[in-house]
């Protein structure tokens, strides 16, 4: 009954969100209370929830001062001349621009963090999206296949969290993942030439006047700053160019926590670039509500985590998957692994998955002749569709920055991402990377 109640009120917080009943944030905060208060656990609820704020506490001050810092990067003027050059490399054709922007996510999403890549990229390329009118969405959906691929990464998190779990070399497990995740980069640049025919129909229609390569980029400076262009700082390009490559780099080295870095390198650049403390207030209240808007999610979805770990819903939801699967089919545990892993990576958190609903699987796979190596590797095809999940918090950040609502960025771009996973999927078994069938 516990299994059932955790599935129902996932389907209906998925629902109510995608079908625009309810926005994200209420959603997160009341669907898991009512089911916990109809489940009888009201007498613990709020340690739950509170529990839940605590373990994404630290994500949350991550990514505010992420937000201002980036924010303030935009202000100054850092990201014009990427700005500038893209647009000289596109010359106003949407095909290019969506292509260029796979190309430029995944070579920044090299770095494993979801959080930098949506900042850097999303800073770029907004002002020219808006600028060309063409949709948003396609802008988050590529973004997240993009960053999916490079997840895969050892440094990402996901491929560590498949090898603790069932004792194997992260290294070992990862390279023989490398061709899936180069034909999945493949399909990626496949579906931005689909959209990039979309738009140019579409903008075709709309007959925009384009201009030359310099007259737009100097209008895509001048819209994102709302026409007011005061607050760039031409001379200290260097500075904050320096700035920022060292936290990208000390954020890679894990030198300090992460919410500690953002903190100390906003302070930094606001002392910097504007040493004026009427200037340094401009600053923190024009990103203000892009950042409330961010941050108030993840708390939000600690409330939900909270509440689904503290009822011991996600073991429930686990333990009914892995018990319905009948001996007859214990020889193809490895695609079995693959395509359960689809599912929960999205309704649960990774370390639920890996942590909680792997062992037992690769366990059951293994009574069957599967080796522990083939059974992680099939555990990681669901990442390539993860970060649609209402539990990431990355997401949260990428739709907050691009305006895109949740709702909208997840139905737009499931059934891309579920197409990587297919992709993915195929490329592992033709390569034999897992069998289909044990022995």
């Amino acid at each position: 009954m516990l299994a059932l109640l955790a599935f129902v009120m996932v389907a209906t917080f998925m629902t109510l969100i995608m079908t625009k009943r309810l926005s994200a944030l209420i959603a997160l905060i009341l669907i898991p209370t009512l089911f916990a208060i109809g489940a009888g656990f009201s007498a613990g609820l709020g340690d739950m929830m509170l529990q839940g704020i605590r373990e994404l506490a630290p994500t949350g001050v991550m990514l505010l001062f992420a937000i201002l810092y980036f924010g303030l990067m935009i202000d100054v003027g850092l990201f014009d001349p990427l700005v500038r050059l893209i647009v000289r490399l596109v010359h106003g054709d949407p095909m290019r621009i969506l292509i260029g922007t796979v190309a430029l996510a995944l070579t920044v999403s090299l770095d494993g963090d979801g959080t930098t890549t949506y900042m850097i990229t999303v800073s770029a390329l907004l002002p020219l999206y808006k600028h060309m009118k063409m949709d948003l969405r396609m802008l988050t959906c590529l973004l997240i296949m993009s960053s999916a691929v490079m997840n895969i990464a050892p440094w990402g998190g996901p491929t560590v969290r498949a090898a603790t779990a069932l004792h194997v070399d992260p290294r070992e497990l990862f390279v023989a993942l490398i061709p899936a995740m180069m034909t999945t980069g493949v399909w990626t640049f496949f579906v931005a030439w689909i959209f990039g025919r979309r738009e140019r129909r579409r903008l075709a229609e709309l007959a925009l006047e384009i201009g030359s390569d310099e007259a737009i980029a100097q209008e895509v400076i001048e819209e994102e700053m709302g026409g007011d262009t005061s607050m760039r700082r031409p001379k200290l390009f260097w500075v904050n160019l320096v700035l920022t490559l060292a936290l990208l780099a000390m954020l890679i080295a894990g030198s300090l926590p992460l919410p500690v870095l953002f903190m100390l390198a906003f302070a930094i650049a606001a002392m910097i670039n504007y040493p004026r403390l009427q200037e340094q207030k401009e600053r923190i209240s024009a990103h203000a509500g892009n950042a409330l808007g961010t941050v108030s999610l993840i708390f939000a979805a600690g409330i939900f985590t909270g509440i689904l770990s503290g009822t011991k819903m996600v073991d429930a939801m686990a333990a009914s998957v892995t018990n319905i699967i009948p001996a007859s089919l214990g020889p193809y545990m490895a695609p079995i692994t693959a395509l359960v892993s689809i599912p929960f990576t999205v309704l649960i958190s990774n370390d639920a998955f890996y942590f909680g609903m792997l062992p037992v699987l690769g366990q059951t796979g293994m009574h069957y002749g599967l080796t522990p190596m083939e059974l992680a590797r099939a555990s990681l095809i669901g990442q390539q569709i993860h970060l649609l999940s209402p539990l990431v918090a990355s997401t949260y950040l990428l739709v907050g920055l691009a305006g895109v609502d949740l709702g909208d960025h997840q139905r737009f771009t499931f059934r891309w991402a579920l197409g990587s996973c297919a992709v993915f999927m195929v490329t592992c078994l033709l390569l034999g990377v897992f069998p289909l069938r044990a022995g």
